[in-house]
């Protein structure tokens, strides 16, 4: 008699007990979509709170003074452009105008020329002391400006130059440089060596390599940190108020604490309105013109 022998079946497959499920599709998806549901909501809200305050001093500054207070939300009945003609003439923003554009124009153009000269020193080559002088402008940054009004004011006196524009530029500048290197420098170290190496080769000096090659390749950096400039010393204060005291050469923001008290007493509060937009629309245009370098200097070390 044969016999046949039955097929033996293959061993089962090990389960592991403590193998984690797959996460269904669905449930990520959902996830993501209340995420961006949720982040696009405080980005409409934060957009409210910042666009909605601009607006109503825009449109305030085309009322009169009785509308300002009667209906403060509605929208004027006519546009009142005396209140703009009266403020730029009778509260002399004309000439806070002037001298602001001087000593900001001056400075801005002081800050970003030295900035970028140390900045691209400091971040190209290797010399003792490199580290310890990149330092001392990052602690700048840390150095409370209210600790150096009284020695500046004397500094500055000693010096001849107060009350005066250029005295201001020279401040700002100081002031400004330790942001503007410590930038710059950061950027500075993402742009490629081999166009500078290339250069040399070809004969070109230190200076025509800076100016010519490097500093156009950081123009996007510069305008970075050339709008962050702008902002701080356009709406600078302390400083002016500290060693500009000559009414003829007071700037945009001594000149609208000085409308806010003298309109204040008389109520003329539109054309208070008005100096404040007309104060303030530099900076926006500035902003709005620029936005998309302003954007690329500050995503261009992360993309290197």
């Amino acid at each position: 008699m044969t016999t046949t022998d039955a097929p033996v079946p293959p061993p089962a497959p090990v389960v592991k007990t403590d193998a984690v499920p797959p996460r269904p599709a669905g449930r990520s998806r959902s996830e993501g979509t209340v995420l961006n549901v949720f982040s696009h909501g405080v980005l409409v809200i934060w957009a409210i709170l910042v666009v909605l305050p601009l607006l109503w001093a825009v449109m305030t500054s085309f009322k009169d003074d009785s509308s300002i207070f009667g209906s403060p939300w509605a929208l004027p009945d006519k546009l009142h452009f005396d209140n703009w003609s009266r403020a730029w003439s009778q509260a002399h923003m004309s000439d806070y105008f002037l001298n602001t554009v001087l000593v900001v124009g001056g400075s801005l153009i002081g800050t970003l020329v030295l900035g970028s000269m140390a900045a691209y020193v400091l971040a190209r080559f290797d010399f003792p002391g490199n580290r310890f002088i990149y330092y001392l402008f990052v602690g700048g940054m840390s150095f409370p400006i209210m600790l150096a009004l009284v020695p500046l004011f004397y500094v500055v006196n000693n010096m001849g130059m107060l009350n005066t524009i250029h005295g201001l530029i020279l401040v700002y500048i100081a002031y400004s440089l330790p942001f503007t290197v410590f930038f710059l420098t950061a950027f500075f170290r993402t742009l490629p060596t081999s166009v500078a190496e290339a250069a040399f080769v070809d004969g070109a000096s230190h200076t025509r390599t800076f100016f010519q090659i490097m500093l156009p390749m950081a123009r996007p950096g510069l305008i970075s940190v050339g709008i962050f400039n702008f902002l701080g010393q356009w709406n600078q204060y302390m400083l002016p108020t500290v060693l500009n005291t000559d009414p003829d050469k007071k700037v945009l923001t001594q000149g609208l604490v000085q409308l806010a008290v003298s309109q204040g007493y008389k109520g003329d509060w539109s054309g208070l309105f008005a100096g404040l937009v007309m104060a303030m629309l530099p900076v926006l245009a500035a902003y709005i013109i620029f936005q998309r370098q302003v954007v690329a200097g500050l995503t261009a070390g992360a993309l290197k």
